[in-house]
Order: structure tokens, then sequence, then C-alpha cells
């Protein structure tokens, strides 16, 4: 780029996707002339899922802005929680985040995953279809334009990217009323009408059931429910919800 020159101030959040030179503060930018400042940042490396405000001289513009000469422009971050209009919240995970999604699955939170790596245009297809909120680590997937919306996952860590979309996004929790395998809703089950799926043991041991009403699977508190209601407590009392 060979034209106008702007000047660049990234919001510190950002920092993670412009290259070293451009953290420090007010940095030049050449631009062509007829380039948007949305397409301006992306080509700074910052996906505009995670640019917020943009301030030209002080003033709010839109991403379809065509920067001038001399004009100093701030990338904020998004502003947190970040409303999504339109749809119902809920999400679609890739790949790399299977863990990610049985968490919020386990929090109550509609969470679609592809265990399969089906590429990034089916994604960003599934995204806009079911009107679902993209959450990658891919900064070329949340690039594409088909998708609905989308968040950039900062952490590699479960802990962290689970607290990391509570926080940007607020969804209403409801514990144990998601199946974690399959997303579908959880409904009270008779043990008489579940018992074919259980081994003796559990039969003996357990007296309260709940089933997927989509695909079948039964759940009941065994060895691992203290370790679950632990992730579901914790979240309960920091972002809200029911943990019964």
């Amino acid at each position: 780029m060979n034209g106008p020159e702007i000047h660049l101030t990234f919001a510190p959040e950002l920092h993670v996707f412009v290259p070293a030179g451009r953290r420090g503060g007010r940095t030049a930018v050449a631009t062509d002339g007829s380039s948007t400042l949305g397409h301006v940042v992306e080509s700074l490396g910052v996906p505009l899922t995670e640019a917020g405000q943009l301030l030209v001289d002080g003033r709010p513009v839109a991403t379809s802005h065509i920067p001038s000469a001399g004009e100093s422009v701030e990338v904020r971050a998004v502003t947190r929680p970040q409303v999504v209009p339109g749809a119902p919240l809920r999400f679609l995970l890739d790949v790399h985040l299977g863990t990610l999604a049985r968490r919020m699955r386990l929090l109550g939170v509609d969470a679609a995953y592809e265990s399969e790596d089906i590429g990034d245009p089916a994604l960003a297809t599934l995204s806009a279809r079911e009107q679902r909120v993209m959450l990658t680590r891919d900064r070329g997937l949340l690039r594409r334009r088909e998708i609905w919306a989308g968040a950039y996952i900062y952490s590699d860590r479960t802990q962290d990217q689970l607290r990391d979309v509570l926080e940007r996004f607020a969804p209403v929790l409801a514990p144990w009323t998601r199946c974690t395998a399959c997303n579908g809703l959880l409904g009270a089950a008779d043990k008489d009408s579940v018992e074919g799926r259980l081994e003796q043991g559990t039969q003996r041991t357990y007296d309260v059931f709940a089933q997927c009403t989509d695909c079948g699977r039964v759940y009941w508190r065994g060895a691992h429910h203290a370790r679950l209601a632990a992730i579901v407590d914790e979240a309960v009392r920091e972002f809200g919800g029911a943990a019964a």
C-alpha cells in the first residue's frame, strides 16, 4: 500500500494479533486509498470479530469507512458483555474445542460441536444457517464473511476458555439440562424405562436418572459427579444461574 498514511493505536487486548512493532502505541500505516478501515485492520492481523469500536479522530465510524490521509484511528477491544443481536444466543465450536463444548453443555449453554474437521467453509455456512456464534482459535475462519458472529478463543486451557466465553457473552446458565455428548435437552427418566441401558451395579446403586431427548443417553450422579459439580458451582458463583 502506498496511498494515504494514517496512524493506528490498538487496545492492549488486541496486541496478541498485531506485530510487535505495533504494540507500543500510535504507528503509521500506508493505505491504498480505496480499502475500508475494516480491511486495513484485518490486514494488520486483527479479526473484526475481536475489534470493538473504531474511532477516527475521536469519532466512531463503521468498518466501511474509507481512511483519509492524516487520520488517527483507535481500535478498541470488544465491549463485555457482548450483545449478539437477532437470534437466541447459541454457539458453534470447531473440532479443536471439544472439551470446552462439553463444559458449556454441562452449564446448559447451547453449544453445537463438530467432532470431525468439516472445513472452514462448512463451519461458516453452519454458523450462518443456524445463527450461531462461531468459537475458534483459527483466525482465518473468523475472517470468513459468511459466519453469523464469531469470537476468538484466546487460551489453550479449558478452564480459562470457559471463563472467557461466560464473561464475554454472559449466556444464561441452566446446569444439568443438556446432554454433554450431543447437546440435546435432558428430561427426567423413570428407572424402569432406562433399566436396559444400565449396568447391574448402576441399577442397584442409583435411583435418580435423566435421559437425553435426542440421543437417549442416560445420566446419573455417579463417580464423576463431584468433579463436575465443582465446575458448575464455580461458574454459577461467578456468572450466575441455578446450580441445582
